[in-house]
């Protein structure tokens, strides 16, 4: 069985949330706002499945999914 990781590139990210409302599984969630940043962004609280549903939805190209 393979492994996923979900890498969210916080530079392009600006935390709509969509990548939450689609992730079947619903391991991902909007992390605390980034002082940083300013934006809210996903982190993954769960297990991924690999569907790569949050990668093709996210409008700003900031998620990659990976098999380990």
């Amino acid at each position: 069985m393979v492994d996923y990781r979900v890498f969210v590139d916080s530079q392009l990210c600006k935390g709509c949330g969509i990548c939450v409302e689609v992730c079947p599984r619903g391991v991902l969630e909007l992390s605390r706002l980034s002082p940083r940043t300013g934006y809210m962004n996903p982190e993954l609280v769960g297990k991924c499945i690999g569907c790569r549903l949050c990668m093709w939805f996210c409008p700003d190209f900031a998620i990659v999914v990976e098999g380990v």
